[in-house]
């Protein structure tokens, strides 16, 4: 069994129709636990001892976020600027999180389209978020391909319960240690590992 750490990051979720989804459906599971950065910390003033020993106690790291400006909300600079700590995450003493895996889960206005080298912003989600992946081989973990959900303005309420009970199954599947690498490997989106037929897609 694996356990799991949701560090959620959403500055307006009042706004939001995903992520409110996407969190009444984190399975209720004693291995996956939910830090909600901006509700615990609103001054930004991070428990940075705290921080450190949910990681140590977690073996899988999500950073559920919206995607804004081609990356996350400010707290999780905030969170990775004092909480991953020369010594201690990274350097030549820093091993705290050797062999922990991170990830992104986060979601989109632009359609799957736009984030193509011909689409409008001309990169793939996964080159933008080369700064989490590079954090994560920093810090001796292991960075596997994000969860992602596009055109979150347009999506209907059908399809973003789809992509809920998606999450919930990937949620539960590597609680449960049924991510295989070979299978990561064949990922674009972590999505990819539990698809949604397109036929009951609107």
């Amino acid at each position: 069994m694996a356990r799991i750490l949701i560090q959620f990051a959403h500055p307006a979720l009042e706004k939001s129709r995903v992520h409110k989804q996407l969190l009444r459906h984190i399975p209720q599971h004693p291995d996956i636990y939910v830090n909600d950065l901006y509700e615990r910390y609103p001054d930004f003033n991070i428990d940075i001892t705290r921080e450190q020993q949910l990681l140590l106690k977690y073996d899988i790291i999500v950073l559920q976020h919206p995607f804004y400006w081609y990356s996350s909300p400010a707290i999780i600079k905030q969170w990775q600027d004092l909480v991953l700590e020369h010594g201690w995450a990274y350097g030549s003493q820093g091993n705290a999180l050797k062999g922990k895996v991170l990830l992104n889960a986060i979601s989109a206005g632009g359609s799957f389209e736009v984030y193509r080298p011909e689409g409008r912003n001309r990169h793939t989600i996964p080159e933008f978020l080369y700064p989490f992946e590079q954090t994560a081989r920093l810090c001796h973990m292991e960075y596997w391909p994000p969860f992602a959900i596009h055109g979150t303005h347009r999506l209907q309420e059908a399809d973003i319960s789809l992509y809920a009970l998606q999450y919930e199954q990937l949620l539960l599947a590597m609680a449960n240690d049924r991510v295989s690498p070979s299978e990561l490997a064949t990922c674009h989106y972590l999505n990819d590992l539990v698809p949604i037929p397109s036929t009951i897609q609107s």
